[in-house]
C-alpha cells in the first residue's frame, strides 16, 4: 500500500477559497495542487500524480459536471468529490450519478473544511483499498501465468482444478494426449472426459479428500481405452495447491502414462515364470532318475537316494510356486511347506505309511532369493523327524511359521520319541545323519538365524529357528 502523503487537486474558479482548502489541507499532512478552472485541472491530472479531486460545482465556461465527465473519460481517473452550494441538493445527486464519490455542501463559515477532510480521507482509504487489490490481483495474474508456463514445459499431462473438481486449466500435453481443446476441457469435471474413463468412485473418493483434508494421492493407477492412444495405463498423483495470503485452494492432478514400464513388467514377470517352470521341470526329470537308480540300488543307500531326492524336489516345488505367482517372484510361505511336505510324503513316506506331516503358517512371502536355504533346511529337518522319532511308524510331524516382533519363528516338532530316546547326537553321528546334521548349521548360518531343540523322552522334539526379518507379510515390501 502507498506510504506517501495523499496528494491533493482542488479545482474552484475562486482564488481565495483556493487557498484556503490548500493551508487548511497541508496543516493535515496533505500534499495540495489548486486549479481556478476545470480544462487546467483536467490537463494537471493527466499527468498523474493525484490521488483526490476536489472539484467545485460553479465555474465559468466548464461546470463542475462537465470537468467531471472529463475526468472520467481518462484512462486512469482519480477519486473525485463534488463541492455544491447548501441549496444545491440536485446537483449533488446528479454528480454522484455521473461518477463523484462523494460530495460536500459550501457553507460561508468555512465549517465545510472539516467535511471535506473527512471526505478525501474516506476517499483516500478507499483508493489505497483499491490499489492494493489491483496490485494482488496483478500479482496473482503474474503468477498464474508463470505456473501455466512452468505447467506447459512439463512433459506429463497436468490439470488444475477447483474445490467442486471442475478443471480451471491443463497442460499442453494434457489436451495433445487426450484431444481435446482448453475451452472443452474448462469448467468441465475430469469425470466428465473422454468416455468417463476417470469416472472411477475410489478415485472420486480420494479426489474429494485431497483439498479439504489435505491428502495427496499417491500412484493410483487405472488402466482403460483411450480413444485415439488405445490401451494404456495412467499413474495418477493429486496434491493440495494455495497462494500464501489467498484464501482459495485447487488441486493439481498429474498424470503418469506407464503403459510401457508396466508391459516391461508383465514381460519380465512371463519370462522369470517361464524360465522357473523349466527350471522345475529338468529338475523333476532329475529326480525322477534319481527314483529310478534308488530302486536299482542296494539297500543300504536307498536311504541317500531318498534323502537327495526330497532335498532336489523340495527346490523344484519353489520354482514351481514362483512360475505360478503373480506377486512379482514372492513365494507365499504356507503354498510352499504344503508343497515341500508333499513331496516328502510321496518320496520318504508313501501311501501307506503311518506317519503324517502338517504345516500351519500365517499368510506370509518368502524372498525368493533366500526361499531355497529356507525349503532345504525345513526338508532337513522333517526328514530327521522322520527317520528317527517314529520307531513304530507312526506319528506326526507339524511345519509351521509365525511372526514374533521383528523375528520369523520356523517350527518343525514331532510327538515322537523325544530326544535322546535313541536319536544320534549331532556331535557323534556319522555317515548320512552328520552330513543332514551339517546342512541344518549351513542353512541356518546362511539364513542368520538361531536353531534351539527341546523335548524330552516320551514327549517328541520341537525344534525352532529365529529368522530375522527373511519373511515379510504378503503385499508388503521386502526388508
Amino acid at each position: 500500500m502507498p506510504t506517501r502523503r495523499p496528494h491533493i487537486l482542488y479545482i474552484d474558479d475562486d482564488p481565495g477559497l483556493c487557498r484556503l482548502v490548500q493551508k487548511d489541507l497541508e496543516r493535515h499532512g496533505h500534499i495540495v495542487e489548486t486549479a481556478t478552472d476545470g480544462a487546467s485541472g483536467v490537463a494537471r491530472i493527466a499527468q498523474g500524480g493525484i490521488d483526490v479531486v476536489a472539484l467545485d460545482h460553479y465555474m465559468p465556461g466548464q461546470d463542475g459536471l462537465d470537468t467531471l465527465a472529463s475526468i472520467r473519460s481518462l484512462a486512469e481517473p482519480p477519486p473525485v468529490i463534488y463541492v455544491t452550494a447548501i441549496q444545491d441538493g440536485r446537483v449533488a445527486v446528479a454528480a454522484l450519478k455521473a461518477g463523484a464519490i462523494d460530495y460536500v455542501a459550501k457553507d460561508v463559515q468555512g465549517e465545510f473544511l472539516l467535511f471535506l477532510r473527512s471526505a478525501i480521507g474516506s476517499a483516500f482509504d478507499a483508493l489505497r483499498l483499491r490499489r492494493a487489490k489491483e496490485a494482488a490481483e496483478g500479482e496473482s495474474r503474474r503468477n498464474w501465468q508463470l505456473t501455466q508456463c512452468i505447467v506447459d514445459t512439463i512433459r506429463d499431462p497436468l490439470v488444475v482444478m477447483e474445490s467442486d473438481m471442475t478443471i480451471v486449466t491443463a497442460s499442453k500435453a494434457f489436451l495433445t494426449i487426450f484431444g481435446i481443446t482448453e475451452a472443452q476441457a474448462q469448467g468441465r469435471r475430469v469425470s466428465e472426459l473422454g468416455q468417463h474413463q476417470w469416472d472411477v468412485p475410489a478415485l472420486r473418493h480420494l479426489m474429494e479428500r485431497v483439498i479439504p483434508e489435505d491428502r495427496p494421492i499417491e500412484s493410483f493407477e487405472i488402466e482403460d481405452d483411450f480413444p485415439g492412444l488405445g490401451r494404456r495405463v495412467f499413474n495418477l498423483n493429486a496434491r493440495k495447491i494455495f497462494q500464501p495470503g489467498n484464501h482459495s485452494h485447487r488441486m493439481l492432478l498429474a498424470f503418469e502414462d506407464i503403459t510401457d514400464r508396466k508391459q516391461r513388467e508383465r514381460d519380465a514377470e512371463i519370462l522369470t515364470n517361464e524360465v522357473s517352470h523349466r527350471i522345475k521341470n529338468n529338475l523333476q526329470i532329475v529326480v525322477g532318475l534319481i527314483a529310478f537308480e534308488a530302486r536299482l540300488t542296494a539297500a543300504p543307500c536307498v536311504q541317500g537316494y531318498k534323502a537327495m531326492q526330497a532335498r532336489i524336489g523340495a527346490i523344484a516345488q519353489l520354482y514351481d510356486l514362483i512360475s505360478q505367482s503373480n506377486r512379482g517372484g514372492a513365494v507365499a510361505v504356507d503354498a510352499y511347506l504344503k508343497e515341500i511336505a508333499k513331496t516328502m510324503s510321496a518320496s520318504l513316506l508313501g501311501s501307506a505309511s503311518g506317519i503324517t506331516i502338517e504345516v500351519k503358517a500365517e499368510a506370509l512371502d518368502i524372498d525368493p532369493d533366500r526361499a531355497v536355504p529356507f525349503g532345504l533346511l525345513v526338508n532337513e529337518l522333517a526328514t530327521n523327524a522322520i527317520k528317527h522319532a517314529f520307531p513304530g511308524g507312526r506319528g506326526r510331524v507339524v511345519l509351521s511359521v509365525e511372526r514374533i516382533g521383528d523375528q520369523i519363528e520356523l517350527t518343525v516338532a514331532d510327538n515322537g520319541i523325544g530326544i535322546g530316546a535313541g536319536k544320534e547326537n549331532s556331535a557323534t553321528a556319522k555317515g548320512p545323519e552328520k552330513r543332514g546334521s551339517d546342512y541344518v548349521g549351513i542353512f541356518v548360518r546362511q539364513l542368520r538365524g538361531t536353531i534351539t531343540a527341546s523335548g524330552s523322552e516320551g514327549t517328541g522334539t520341537i525344534v525352532r529357528i529365529r529368522l530375522p526379518l527373511l519373511l515379510f507379510p504378503g503385499g508388503a515390501p521386502s526388508p
